[in-house]
């Protein structure tokens, strides 16, 4: 069983390694036209783009702006000037508020999958995930050279928001129900608010849901949100400065009434992709505040796609919430409301689902005084235009004990936006560029010799039988950044226990040379991590997350 389950999963990873290295070829050399056959995507045909307004069912026709009754989202063109000015009345006027909490209910597993099972799917979806976000930086990298980008220049600038201790914490849920390694968000979108699960994402920006009408669609569970239900959606009009902020596909058509909707197109790289028209709605969250009373509240006006053509490994989720560092995100676009940081603490993956994650927009005071936190630089940004991901720089890895020999320009970010490490949100295992996966590997190897290799097992190595081993012995593991910053982990994030097999196998696998390499989720399990992006900084606490 094993043996033809290995083939299978063999041939699927090669076809996309095969994948991978001619798109990054094609992409290379042809400077990236979104239209040409190297990306292997056929553009759909959204009446969007060659009509002056969108389709008559979906109702994503431009509306006047409603009065707000509730939480506005400032957007940077309504903040842009006088931010100096205004930062200082805003102070004076408004004291720092007590933090805020919001918890979303954390679903229960759907279905028994295996531990087994759910790591070969993730690891599938990881490498497609590996060649997405080679591909999109490749994109950034060229984007001067795709007419569609001319626009960027006229973008607006990011402002800088207001000191707020407000803190709005949410629960996540693994996705090991869904057989998938990624962590699912609870989210409740428009008026009446109507719930979706959606994708939790540092390696991407848009926000997105999957909306009526759905042309092609992905299968979802429950039903796609309707903007016709919603009497807080409002289009975004290609007039309208925000609109500058998505790619519309090639060729970008003549915006010729103010009724014309704004169409995007979003591509990560592989097959999966979205398309739809681009929006404002209500996000609402379930508050808890530091009394522990619960309360409601609503945020208006939040930038999304409305998305009617989508694709890809997305899971039963119907969309994606975009955490990365572009001014789309939900995160940026919470800053006016919560400031400049968000952090999250994962509970193991295959946890009971009664325990749940947490996700956190604001200032958490107890994890600024926790006594493990340490911080390490955020690097890269806007300056190599890769303003999505979160980079931090690694400078040496130590495996029990022992300082690996891996040449230290292994890990280092070029102007050109090759290679670098980024933390990321959506990877379930750690990938790390060739020599240093081979060497971490074989570091292992020679240091582990008391339980029996298993040559067979697939894609892992090594793999280890620990059947009747009460209390594991594995060489320790750990990071040290280029500013002195140490990230050790416990034995559980770096390797994985497949049940009811009594196997362990190193979690970990390998990225070609010059390719970025990825600090996964799985590496990031009971830690609190926290992005502050005003002090460019990512802070990492050891926690029992499932009693945070």
């Amino acid at each position: 069983m094993v043996t033809k389950f290995s083939i299978f999963i063999l041939v699927v990873l090669l076809r996309l390694f095969s994948f991978g290295s001619v798109a990054s070829r094609e992409i290379h050399n042809s400077g990236i036209n979104l239209n040409s056959s190297a990306s292997g995507i056929e553009f759909p045909q959204h009446p969007s783009f060659n009509s002056v307004t969108a389709s008559g069912n979906s109702d994503c026709s431009y509306g006047t702006s409603k009065k707000s009754t509730t939480t506005h989202v400032i957007t940077q063109e309504e903040n842009r000037s006088d931010e100096k000015e205004d930062e200082d009345l805003m102070v004076s006027k408004n004291q720092p508020r007590e933090a805020v909490k919001f918890h979303l209910r954390h679903r229960s597993a759907g279905q028994n999958i295996e531990a087994k099972d759910s790591i070969f799917e993730s690891t599938t979806r990881d490498l497609g995930r590996i060649q997405t976000l080679h591909t999109r930086i490749v994109e950034k990298k060229n984007q001067n050279s795709i007419s569609r980008q001319t626009k960027n220049s006229e973008k607006p600038t990011q402002s800088s928001s207001f000191e707020f201790s407000g803190k709005l914490m949410a629960t996540l849920e693994s996705g090991v129900s869904h057989g998938s390694g990624e962590y699912f968000m609870d989210v409740f979108v428009g008026t009446p608010p109507k719930h979706f699960s959606l994708i939790l994402d540092t390696g991407s920006d848009l926000n997105w849901i999957q909306s009526v009408p759905c042309y092609d669609c992905f299968e979802q569970n429950g039903p796609h949100y309707d903007p016709k239900d919603s009497i807080s959606f409002k289009n975004i009009s290609c007039h309208d400065p925000r609109c500058h902020l998505v790619s519309s596909p090639d060729p970008p058509q003549p915006c010729k009434s103010e009724n014309q909707t704004c169409p995007y197109y979003y591509w990560y790289g592989d097959s999966s992709n979205t398309t739809g028209d681009f929006a404002l709605e209500t996000f609402t969250v379930n508050l808890t505040t530091p009394s522990g009373d619960s309360e409601i509240k609503k945020v208006e006006n939040v930038m999304f796609g409305c998305g009617h053509w989508n694709r890809g490994l997305f899971h039963g989720a119907a969309g994606l919430l975009g955490l990365g560092r572009g001014p789309l995100s939900f995160s940026s676009q919470l800053q006016s409301l919560y400031g400049h940081s968000f952090s999250y603490c994962l509970v193991n993956r295959n946890s009971n689902s009664s325990v749940s994650s947490k996700l956190i927009f604001g200032e958490d005071k107890e994890l600024l005084k926790h006594a493990n936190l340490n911080f390490t630089s955020l690097v890269g940004g806007k300056e190599n235009h890769l303003e999505t991901f979160y980079y931090v720089q690694i400078k040496s890895v130590i495996a029990g004990g022992e300082v690996l020999n891996i040449p230290e320009e292994t890990w280092n970010l070029s102007t050109e936006g090759v290679g670098g490490t980024i933390i990321d949100s959506g990877t379930t295992l750690s990938y790390f560029a060739e020599p240093a996966y081979e060497i971490i590997k074989q570091a292992f190897v020679n240091k582990v010799k008391h339980y029996p290799v298993l040559e067979d097992f697939p894609i892992l190595k090594p793999c280890y039988n620990v059947s009747g081993v009460e209390k594991l012995e594995l060489p320790s593991f750990g990071i040290v950044f280029g500013d002195g910053a140490i990230w050790n982990f416990p034995v559980e994030n770096y390797f994985i226990k497949l049940e009811p097999e009594d196997i362990v196998c190193l979690a970990m696998l390998g990225t070609p040379h010059s390719a970025m390499s990825i600090i996964g989720n799985y590496q990031q399990q009971n830690f609190h991590i926290l992005y502050d992006t005003k002090r460019s900084r990512l802070g990492f606490a050891p926690t029992r997350c499932a009693d945070a």
